[in-house]
């Protein structure tokens, strides 16, 4: 039996527009070079949402399989990612991060009341699509999700496979002497 052609990929930075662009870059790269497996390694605090969701349906988009395995913490928009993964793994010692939706304003600004009801109509949308996710993936209400969203949801390793999140705890990353691309915080 001919064995299927596997990528590494460490994605060990914060979800945003160049980070998710260098995974998605890497991933057609492996696919035009006949890669079958993705086993994406992740550790993320999180980011930006529409970066995030663009990933995880990219990911699932994909004629390959995408196995995701946490070796860290998944905070926040990483939760979307890690869900990406058809099989889910993460180590004994992994942090899970679920929480509601917010935006920064860096300068004084001044808002009219549209202004604030379409942000909060976007903000709203996206904790929906988020929960729906989150829902799908782990077997679990979406009213149900959204309420652990914004209570603020910490979770273990095990609490995480009793939430569906992870599918197994497993230390192993990969076989040695792997190449494995690196997505990091600190790239540009």
């Amino acid at each position: 039996m001919e064995q299927k052609k596997e990528a590494y990929i460490n994605f060990q930075a914060d979800i945003n527009g160049p980070s998710v662009g260098r995974l998605t870059n890497a991933v057609q790269t492996g696919l035009s070079e006949g890669v079958e497996r993705f086993i994406i390694l992740i550790s993320s605090s999180g980011g930006q949402v529409s970066p995030g969701i663009a990933a995880y349906n990219f990911l699932r988009g994909i004629p390959a399989k995408v196995i995701t395995h946490s070796y860290g913490v998944i905070d926040s928009m990483a939760v979307v990612l890690f869900l990406a993964g058809e099989e889910r793994y993460c180590v004994p010692h992994a942090r899970f991060l679920l929480h509601g939706i917010g935006f920064t304003v860096s300068q004084p600004t001044r808002f009219e009341e549209k202004q604030l009801d379409e942000r909060m109509k976007g903000l709203m949308i996206d904790r929906q699509n988020i929960a729906k996710i989150i829902s799908e993936r782990c077997g679990r209400g979406s009213t149900d999700v959204e309420a652990d969203m914004l209570e603020v949801k910490t979770l273990t390793s095990e609490e995480a496979i009793e939430y569906g999140l992870v599918h197994k705890i497993k230390t192993e990353l990969m076989p040695k002497g792997v190449q494995v691309a690196l997505i990091g915080a600190q790239q540009s």
